[in-house]
């Protein structure tokens, strides 16, 4: 087949975005597949006929991931054309001409639906959830009052009405952003001092800021691929919490695949898994992440509509724990979202 991997855009996750195209890119490779890996804000300039034939390696100008998040303006310094449209030079004219595009995207515009949408009025087919439950998953305000509805565990929390609103929050907590990912804009707070601190950084990245109640447990994430949950993975910082530097640099974060519970707490978790993924809608594959107490409660912190495809991320992991290689969950992704999309 021709495929895109698209990946880069303009969100803090820009450079694990970048990462995970890479990867899928090399895996598709490996298995036949004609791919072009594009960066869905810089474009392509070059010539684009026949450019699934070109002898191009377009991965080789993709980097590690640094220790913080990138700069967007300065990846908008580097368009030479209007910078005010988000899809560079003959993305779209690329994406037309190819069998599917594999959505390597993480964050803003990459998981909250909007390039989705663009792409069903366009006829192109992609990877992953639709517009509608991308968007709902991908506003953390939106998603927990469906989880509400639907009964599914998860923290109590509240809206900020600005940096300025004078509620006092219960130490600890946590204050996050609510359209954020890869836990940029997520800050775990024990006093008043760190709390101010958090709210003001948090309005630097957006205007909708969550105040949620810090639960304290082990750390689980759980796959589920076209309403079948993955075997868990158990995430154990080595300090602090799953920030972004723990995510994504080697070393930093103990990760056990399959999870050491008993078969009825990872069942458990499992239906929970599937039950937020019914809750929002999403017919493809997501990663939700829990937290478990020592007294055996469950509580669904989040969604992930496009789970990282890197060397460090989960889904691989999850993947090879029931005997699928690296190739073969790409394959399988490209598999389920063309016949969802038929």
């Amino acid at each position: 087949m021709n495929i895109v991997v698209l990946a880069g855009g303009l969100s803090t996750e820009r450079d694990v975005s970048l990462v995970s195209g890479r990867c899928v890119y090399e895996a598709l490779r490996r298995r036949g597949h004609k791919v072009v890996l594009l960066d869905v804000f810089l474009g392509y300039e070059g010539e684009t006929d026949d450019i699934f034939d070109a002898e191009t390696d377009w991965a080789g100008e993709v980097s590690s991931i640094s220790e913080s998040a990138p700069d967007p303006e300065a990846v908008k310094a580097l368009r030479k054309d209007d910078a005010k449209v988000f899809f560079g030079p003959n993305v779209i004219k690329i994406c037309m001409a190819a069998d599917i595009v594999f959505m390597a995207l993480h964050g803003d515009c990459g998981e909250n639906g909007k390039i989705q949408a663009a792409f069903d009025l366009f006829g192109i087919r992609y990877t992953g959830a639709g517009y509608y439950s991308s968007a709902l998953a991908m506003d953390k305000a939106v998603a927990k009052q469906l989880f509400d509805m639907y009964g599914v565990p998860t923290p109590r929390s509240y809206m900020l009405t600005g940096p300025d609103d004078e509620r006092k929050p219960e130490f600890p907590c946590v204050v996050k952003i609510c359209n954020g990912g890869s836990s940029v804009g997520v800050y775990l707070v024990n006093n008043d001092e760190e709390y101010a601190d958090a709210v003001n950084d948090a309005y630097k990245y957006e205007s909708k800021v969550m105040v949620e109640r810090y639960i304290k447990g082990r750390e689980f994430t759980c796959c589920v691929i076209e309403g079948k949950a993955l075997p868990l993975v158990e995430i154990a910082p080595i300090s602090g919490f799953y920030d972004y530097r723990n995510k994504y640099q080697a070393g930093s974060t103990i990760e056990t695949c399959p999870a050491d519970l008993s078969a009825e707490d990872t069942a458990r978790i499992q239906a929970e898994a599937v039950r937020a993924c019914d809750a929002l809608g999403i017919a493809t594959y997501a990663r939700m992440d829990f937290i478990m107490t020592d007294d055996g409660r469950i509580f669904c912190l989040e969604a992930n509509t496009l789970p990282g495809m890197t060397p460090t991320s989960l889904i691989p992991q999850e993947a090879a724990a029931i005997g699928k290689s690296f190739d073969d969950l790409c394959e399988w992704i490209i598999d389920i979202s063309m016949r969802k999309r038929d």
